[in-house]
């Protein structure tokens, strides 16, 4: 019996007979010859259908399949460097074809379909050479935040998705009922992670977040995966290096990885490899001075040419903000010492300047914006305290976050990094719904 191999294998059995399992993504050709473009998950190849070789009862069959049709096929892998597919380069000339089912007429297809009709297709959208692709990839930037965070001393600490508090703020809270007690979703693990480094020294969690934010913008999720890394003794600076240096990592081992995909997807990549330490910084101050200059000098900024608007000190930045200020470096920028009002209660003040807090943002290049936003934490009980009563929070819902001031007090730190956004980013797409299978927008909730 032949060996059963995936098509990413082809590569290591030119010459050899083997067998694939698959579904047909095309069907071309006439005469006595069909191709055939096949997929398995793995990978993408040609496999070439010879009516002379496989005899006219098999190749009538192979000229009835459709698209999404399932088959079984066998046959020798030869190297053509002219063979389409991922990886490239390799094609099988089929001696059997087992047809597992003839797959009813696709409702996607080559034409342009509108974004909606797309969503409610979505479990089928997922079959698309890009949509391949791009989950491929964010396989991969998983994999390297867990490794990089690994090899360096962190450990995995999961934290609640349901909790009885907001981490960020009241605006953006998806309530439930737990059992009579009204309780959220949560839209951090932050606040569990720093009790975790208490008991384990350097923590992450990563798992799913939910923001009720009434945004349908390019940028934004209802449910977002993020990963957090908590640091105990750390300040402001020392976050910065371990970001740099984890963003990197992410970026450089994606593109050695994913090569493949990343040029099916037609991402230019030369911006990504540029991304390696030291990455530039600049204050909010300074970064609030760059914008309104351009929008005094008319600037305008992609996706819509749309002027940069002027802005006051102490508002957040906008969209067109972060694209313009990213716009003027080769590399990720981080925007440090935000104003304390814009920023979650928790974020220690600038000793010197306390309307600042000790915060950055990491903003990527082309438009993307904020990839990781972090700071150091309060570690006074008192000041912390404070800050919970001027938001007007639940002091009892924080008793035991407070706690952690009480017993043994640490300077400490952390962030988090988006993974559709450092998804989106990466592979160049633009909308950031395709970086996770089945996306979830304002107003949608199927499938």
């Amino acid at each position: 019996m032949p060996p059963i191999i995936q098509i990413s294998e082809a590569k290591a059995y030119v010459g050899q007979v083997v067998t694939v399992r698959g579904w047909l993504k095309r069907r071309t050709g006439k005469g006595k010859i069909n191709f055939l473009r096949v997929r398995d998950g793995s990978g993408i190849f040609q496999a070439v259908a010879f009516r002379p070789s496989l005899g006219d009862e098999k190749f009538a069959e192979v000229k009835k399949l459709t698209t999404e049709s399932s088959l079984i096929l066998t046959g020798e892998i030869k190297a053509d460097e002219r063979a389409p597919g991922v990886p490239g380069g390799y094609e099988m000339a089929i001696q059997e074809i087992e047809i597992v089912q003839i797959a009813q007429p696709f409702p996607i297809t080559p034409k342009e379909h509108g974004a909606e009709f797309l969503l409610d297709n979505r479990h089928l959208w997922l079959r698309s050479d890009k949509q391949w692709a791009l989950q491929r990839v964010r396989a991969t930037i998983i994999r390297s935040i867990q490794d990089w965070l690994d090899e360096h001393g962190f450990l995995r600490v999961d934290t609640p998705l349901l909790t009885p508090a907001a981490g960020e703020g009241t605006t953006t809270l998806f309530e439930i009922d737990y059992h009579g007690i009204p309780a959220f979703l949560a839209q951090t693990g932050q606040l569990y992670n720093e009790a975790n480094i208490f008991a384990f020294g350097n923590v992450y969690c990563f798992g799913p977040t939910f923001r009720a934010e009434k945004s349908k913008t390019r940028r934004h999720l209802q449910e977002f995966w993020m990963v957090e890394p908590e640091i105990a003794f750390c300040h402001l600076e020392d976050l910065l290096e371990i970001e740099e240096q984890f963003v990197s990592y992410i970026v450089q081992r994606t593109l050695q990885e994913r090569a493949h995909e990343l040029k099916l997807l037609g991402r230019d990549t030369s911006t990504l490899e540029k991304v390696i330490p030291p990455f530039p910084r600049i204050r909010y101050d300074d970064a609030v001075a760059m914008v309104n200059e351009a929008a005094a000098a008319g600037v305008t900024v992609p996706p819509k040419d749309a002027p940069v608007p002027p802005m006051t000190w102490g508002a957040d930045f906008g969209a067109p903000h972060e694209t313009y200020i990213a716009s003027q470096f080769e590399k990720p920028v981080f925007v440090t010492h935000y104003p304390t009002a814009v920023k979650a209660f928790y974020m220690e003040p600038d000793p010197d300047r306390p309307e600042v807090c000790l915060s950055s943002d990491l903003l990527a290049p082309e438009g993307y914006g904020e990839i990781t936003g972090g700071s150091e934490r309060m570690s006074d009980p008192e000041k912390l305290l404070a800050a919970i009563q001027r938001e007007g929070l639940p002091q009892e819902a924080f008793d035991w976050y407070l706690d952690l001031r009480r017993y043994g007090s640490v300077p400490h730190s952390g962030f988090g990094l988006g993974l559709e956004r450092t998804v989106a980013w990466i592979t160049g797409i633009k909308n950031v719904r395709e970086a996770i299978a089945f996306p979830r927008v304002l107003g949608r909730i199927s499938p």
